[in-house]
C-alpha cells in the first residue's frame, strides 16, 4: 500500500519514520521543507501539494492541528481531494470536532473515498516508539483495510464506531486528562498553602489510590515548577473546546470540563500557550 503522510510535525514525523521502517512506500507534505528533510534523506517522497501527495498514493493520512487545517488541506486548493482517486483511503490522525469529521466523510464518500477518524494518545513518545493508543471511528471495513497501517504506528487499536466515534472517545479521554490535571494542581495548591513540601506530597500521593501515569508524567512538574512543554498547553485547550462544543450539541453539561476550560483559557490569556499544561498550576494559585 503507497501511502502519504500530511502533517510533520512532532506527531507526524515519527509516525511516518514508523511506516517507512513497516516497508511502506511513504510521501509526505510540509509547508515546511525542513519539516520532511530527514525522512526524504531516508528515502520518503516529497510532494508539492497534498493534491500531488494523494494523486500517487493508495492511503492518505493526515496529522494536523484543528479542524480548519483537517478543512484545508483535504478541501483547499490544491488539497488531497483534488488527487484522490475512488477507492482510496483518508486516515486523519488529528484531534478534532466530532462534527467537522463527520461533514469531511460524507465529503470524501461522493468521490468514493472512505475515511476513518483515528486520533491517537500517546504523545510524542508513543509517536517514537509506534506504541500509540488509536481509537478509530468509522465503516468497518475501512477500519480493516487501514489496520496494517494502524499498527505500524500504534498498540492498542480500537474501532469505536461510525463516522465521529473515534473523536467522541477522543473527546472523553482528553476531558479526562485535564479534568484530572485541574485536581492536581489544585491537590498540589491545597498542600502547598499549608507549608507542604510538593516533592514530599508526590511521595504520598504515589503510594495511595492516586498512583496514576498521569501522576507520574505531571506530578514531578508540578512538584519542581517545570513548564518546558511537553504537550503545549494550547493544544490541551484546543481539546476542551471539543468537549465543550460536543457536550452543547448531545445537551448535557459537563461542570468538571467547564472549570478545567477556565483555567487552561487563563494560561492562554496569561501568555501561557507555549507552555507544558503542568503550567495551570499557576493559574490555579492565583484563584
Amino acid at each position: 500500500m503507497r501511502v502519504g503522510v500530511i502533517g510533520l510535525g512532532v506527531m507526524g514525523r515519527p509516525m511516518a519514520a514508523n511506516l517507512m521502517r513497516a516497508g511502506f512506500p511513504v510521501a509526505v507534505y510540509a509547508r515546511r521543507a525542513a519539516s520532511a528533510a530527514s525522512l526524504v534523506a531516508d528515502g520518503a517522497t516529497a510532494c508539492e501539494s497534498p493534491a500531488a501527495l494523494a494523486a500517487r498514493c493508495d492511503a492518505v493520512i493526515t496529522m494536523v492541528t484543528a479542524d480548519a487545517d483537517v478543512e484545508q488541506v483535504l478541501f483547499g486548493p490544491g488539497g488531497a481531494a483534488e488527487g484522490l482517486v475512488p477507492g482510496a483511503l483518508v486516515i486523519d490522525h488529528s484531534t478534532i470536532s466530532p462534527s467537522t469529521v463527520r461533514a469531511c466523510a460524507a465529503r470524501l464518500a461522493g468521490q468514493s473515498v472512505q475515511m476513518l477518524d483515528a486520533p491517537v494518545s500517546g504523545g510524542e513518545a508513543g509517536a517514537i516508539a509506534g506504541s500509540l493508543s488509536i481509537m478509530a471511528g468509522g465503516d468497518a471495513d475501512a477500519f480493516e483495510r487501514a489496520r496494517p497501517l494502524l499498527e505500524a504506528v500504534g498498540r492498542t487499536l480500537v474501532h469505536v464506531g461510525d463516522s465521529g466515534a473515534g473523536q467522541v472517545a477522543k473527546a472523553a479521554n482528553q476531558l479526562a486528562i485535564c479534568v484530572t490535571l485541574q485536581g492536581m494542581a489544585e491537590a498540589f495548591c491545597l498542600a502547598g498553602a499549608h507549608g507542604v513540601d510538593p516533592q514530599v506530597l508526590l511521595d504520598s500521593l504515589r503510594g495511595g489510590a492516586t498512583a496514576s501515569r498521569m501522576l507520574e508524567v505531571m506530578g514531578p512538574k508540578m512538584a519542581s515548577g517545570d513548564t518546558r512543554a511537553g504537550v503545549e498547553s494550547r493544544l490541551h485547550w484546543k481539546d476542551l473546546r471539543i468537549v465543550l462544543e460536543a457536550a452543547r450539541r448531545s445537551g448535557i453539561a459537563l461542570p468538571g470540563a467547564a472549570i478545567a476550560t477556565q483555567t487552561f483559557s487563563a494560561l492562554q490569556k496569561a501568555g501561557g500557550e507555549r507552555l507544558d499544561s503542568s503550567a495551570i498550576l499557576g493559574i490555579v494559585r492565583r484563584y
